[in-house]
């Protein structure tokens, strides 16, 4: 399949241009200011901007098990109608994902559904019981990742051996920094010891960790302490933690922080130490919300959420969201994506940054209705989003 598009507005990590694409075969094969090739596809994208897909670093897509808050169908609509073409899923099923065979059952029917790449994440503990890890031998390609998210490890010393096994073989720890000692009283301290303790564990082992939904201004600090004396350590933020204060009463894990720990997040950005949006996409059904389930359902809203608070408030371009929304958490998995390079998956987004619109829920793919940011009015629509040279997604 060939693809040429002509006239957008070239945006990625690096670049910003106007000229034109031309893929082949499902990867880009050539960017100049002007292409002319025959007999094959134009899209004529004048007064759009194209950028690289996004990369979602940490969703849930709740298949297996919990099909009737989500699944892979569903969430994969959701996911390219939010410019999404990758995505990375928790292990929080049911029953957890602590095995291959749940890890290619996912990757099977994404790939039949054929609009995302979604790479499946595997448990730290096995069956998130907090206690055996030995399953983590048995990890083998395509497993990026390993992660008791939504529970966290609780047991320094399981998470120490956690550690040691993911050093041995190349794979990243996730954090879900959650000390549940002080959860109930305290949750911004919960965050902080926990954010502490991991850093220290990947400082003694020598393992990649990555920080999940950092939501305080000290865990920040720690981070960018560890990353100053060189321990191998990436985090990220959600789109509602740099968007929503706990001004707001709906409930999340971690919770809306204060006005000072969003202002410090976004500084965070600007400044390099962030090193990804993540959506943690959390769809759940009204009655499951209604009896305590925390979560967003914000994966078809993140860019608009980030383009509006971080690029037209002026605190970041766009080249710096490109960075951290797609080439960041592509080379955090290992994966041809995330910019607009010869030889790169040809993995797309075109969106109307002019164009603004009020978040409606009852227009979600998603099965998630939940969010707080219903009414809210945003900035930066996506208009069509590209998969290999095809269109996955189209407004």
């Amino acid at each position: 399949m060939e693809l040429l598009i002509k006239n957008a507005r070239i945006v990625d990590h690096s670049n910003d241009f106007t000229g034109c694409i031309y893929i082949r075969e499902g990867k880009i094969e050539s960017i100049s200011s002007d292409i002319n090739v025959e007999g094959c596809e134009v899209l004529d994208a004048k007064g759009l901007i194209i950028m690289p897909s996004f990369v979602d670093l940490h969703a849930h897509f709740r298949e297996p098990g919990l099909t009737y808050k989500e699944d892979i169908e569903t969430g994969s609509r959701a996911a390219v109608r939010g410019g999404y073409t990758a995505v990375h899923l928790m292990a929080n099923t049911r029953p957890a994902c602590s095995d291959m065979d749940t890890v290619r059952y996912v990757s099977e029917k994404a790939k039949e559904i054929g609009l995302v790449d979604a790479y499946q994440c595997v448990s730290i503990t096995k069956d998130m019981k907090g206690v055996d890890t030995s399953h983590i031998e048995e990890i083998t390609e395509p497993v990026k990742c390993i992660s008791d998210d939504g529970y966290g490890v609780m047991d320094g010393s399981i998470m120490i051996d956690a550690m040691v096994k993911a050093k041995r073989k190349g794979i990243i720890v996730m954090s879900h920094a959650e000390d549940h000692g002080f959860s109930k009283a305290n949750s911004r301290l919960s965050e902080n010891v926990m954010t502490w303790r991991d850093i220290e564990i990947a400082r003694l082992t020598g393992a990649h960790l990555h920080l999940c939904h950092v939501s305080t201004k000290e865990a920040m600090d720690y981070i960018i302490h560890a990353k100053n004396i060189g321990v191998d350590v990436t985090c990220e933020v959600t789109p509602h933690h740099i968007f929503a204060t706990n001004d707001i009463d709906y409930k999340v894990h971690p919770p809306l922080r204060e006005e000072a720990d969003v202002e410090f997040l976004i500084e965070c950005i600007k400044n390099g130490y962030v090193d990804a949006i993540a959506t943690d996409h959390a769809p759940h059904t009204a009655e499951d919300k209604e009896n305590g389930s925390p979560g967003i359902s914000g994966i078809e809203t993140s860019f608009s959420i980030c383009y509006t608070s971080l690029v037209k408030s002026g605190k970041i371009d766009l080249s710096k969201l490109s960075q951290i929304m797609s080439k960041n958490p592509a080379d955090i998995l290992g994966i041809k994506k995330g910019r607009i390079s010869v030889g790169y998956d040809a993995d797309f987004v075109l969106v109307d940054t002019d164009a603004s619109y009020s978040i409606d829920p009852a227009d979600f793919e998603s099965k998630g209705k939940n969010t707080p940011f219903a009414g809210r009015i945003v900035s930066g629509e996506i208009i069509r989003t590209i998969k290999g040279g095809k269109t996955v997604y189209k407004k």
